[in-house]
């Protein structure tokens, strides 16, 4: 793969010199890496030309619009699924040293304020939250092993509650706002990445990841900030379920097993109440 990204680099940007290339991380949809330490090649696993166009898309929307920077692309390859962009200062918060989490709160508030307020021609993604707690099932049967014992009971509570209310509302959303996708240095985010799956659907699954990688503080504070209403019960409820997806990506991943572990460790909080 890395002779290909070098091979797209060379057609796309003439006259630049690639002298490293480094593969930073891979996540369910993406392949990334680095060139020349300023330069970030992203690699669809899954090649779909209409889907990389339209990324370009939001992201060229996102900046003009948005409160937090996003990355701005520098080359874009619909045929091969690949979006070159410069490289964002900041650490991605999965694996970022340790930071105050209550003081990115207000700025993800905010920036999910702009964001919900954009008008970018993307595809629904919603579906009957009977699926979504059916999957959530089927991805505890391969995790259950792994979550404590004193913890099995709350997490099966879950899945035989009925679901809450479907949304009466829908808006363009990132759609995957985990820790994942969002950089920072210090205390202060300088980026929001990976927009592949931005579609129109609950708003409330845009602040659900924050719920589930930040903390209900975190989650609590951010909804202070941001300029409309939430339904706090259902983003709770995609934070549930999301945490069990990306367990059951983890444990079926060997090298994927920090979605496990991460998981394991936002599991009470995640579930409590």
């Amino acid at each position: 793969m890395i002779e290909v990204i070098k091979t797209l680099v060379g057609r796309h940007l003439p006259g630049y010199v690639v002298r490293s290339v480094e593969k930073l991380g891979e996540g369910l949809d993406n392949l990334a890496y680095e060139v020349n330490g300023s330069l970030i090649v992203r690699s669809s696993k899954e090649v779909d030309p209409e889907m990389t166009r339209r990324e370009v898309e939001v992201l060229r929307v996102i900046a003009e619009c948005g409160t937090l920077p996003v990355p701005e692309v520098v080359f874009a390859d619909a045929e091969a699924g690949v979006i070159a962009y410069g490289k964002l200062p900041g650490t991605p918060l999965q694996t970022a040293p340790a930071t105050d989490a209550n003081k990115l709160a207000p700025p993800l508030g905010e920036f999910l304020g702009s964001v919900h307020r954009a008008a970018v021609s993307v595809p629904e993604d919603v579906g009957p939250l009977t699926e979504w707690l059916a999957e959530a099932a089927e991805n505890y049967e391969v995790v259950a092993g792994r979550i404590p014992t004193s913890a099995r009971r709350t997490v099966e509570r879950f899945l035989n509650d009925a679901p809450p209310a479907e949304p009466e509302k829908l808006v363009f959303c990132h759609n995957d706002l985990g820790s994942e996708h969002i950089l920072a240095d210090g205390d202060t985010i300088t980026g929001v990445i990976d927009w592949t799956d931005a579609a129109v659907t609950d708003p409330a699954v845009d602040f659900a990841l924050i719920f589930r990688d930040l903390g209900p503080e975190a989650f609590e504070l951010s909804l202070a900030h941001y300029p409309g209403e939430i339904a706090r019960e259902r983003a709770v409820f995609y934070a549930r379920c999301a945490l069990l997806e990306d367990m059951a990506y983890g444990t079926r991943n060997p090298t994927a097993r920090r979605y496990e572990e991460l998981g394991l460790r936002h599991l009470e909080w995640t579930f409590a109440g």
